[in-house]
C-alpha cells in the first residue's frame, strides 16, 4: 500500500499532471468567455442578418401537434429535432478552435522569437576546422 501511495504522489506532483489540471481550469473559464462571445455578441448579429432568427429555437416537430417554440414542444414532451442547438454548438466549436489556433500560433511565434534572440546572443561555436587550426597554431607557438 505504501508503494501505491508513493507512486500516486509521484504522479500527482509531476509537472505534467499539474499543468494539465491548470489547463482544464483555464479551459473551463475560457469556454465561458467563448460562449459569451457567441451568445452575446455574434449570434445577435447573425440573427439580425438572418431576419431575427434565434438559432437556439430552430426545431422540427416530429410528433403530433403544433408548437411555437422549442421550449413549448419540449415541455409538452413532443419529440423534436432541435437542429438549432446543433448549429449553435458548431458555431461555438469553430470559434473555440479559432481562438485556440491563434493562441498556439502566437505562443509559438513568441517562443521562436525568444529562441532566435537567445541563439543570436550566444557566441557561435567555431567549426571543427577552425578548432584544429587553432590547436596547430597554439602547438607551433610552444
Amino acid at each position: 500500500m505504501a508503494k501505491f501511495i508513493q507512486e500516486f504522489k509521484d504522479f500527482a506532483v509531476k509537472g505534467n499532471a499539474i499543468d494539465m489540471a491548470v489547463g482544464v481550469i483555464i479551459g473551463g473559464a475560457f469556454g465561458k468567455i467563448v460562449t459569451s462571445i457567441v451568445n452575446d455578441l455574434m449570434m445577435p448579429v447573425i440573427g439580425r442578418i438572418t431576419g431575427g432568427i434565434d438559432f437556439k429555437d430552430l426545431f422540427v416537430n416530429l410528433g403530433e401537434g403544433s408548437y411555437a417554440t422549442l421550449a413549448q414542444a419540449q415541455e409538452a414532451g413532443a419529440p423534436v429535432f432541435a437542429y438549432g442547438n446543433f448549429l449553435q454548438n458548431v458555431v461555438d466549436f469553430v470559434i473555440i478552435a479559432l481562438c485556440v489556433f491563434l493562441m498556439v500560433k502566437g505562443i509559438s511565434k513568441l517562443k521562436r522569437t525568444k529562441k532566435e534572440e537567445e541563439d543570436a546572443a550566444a557566441p557561435a561555436e567555431p567549426s571543427e576546422e577552425v578548432t584544429l587550426l587553432r590547436e596547430i597554431r597554439d602547438a607551433l607557438k610552444k
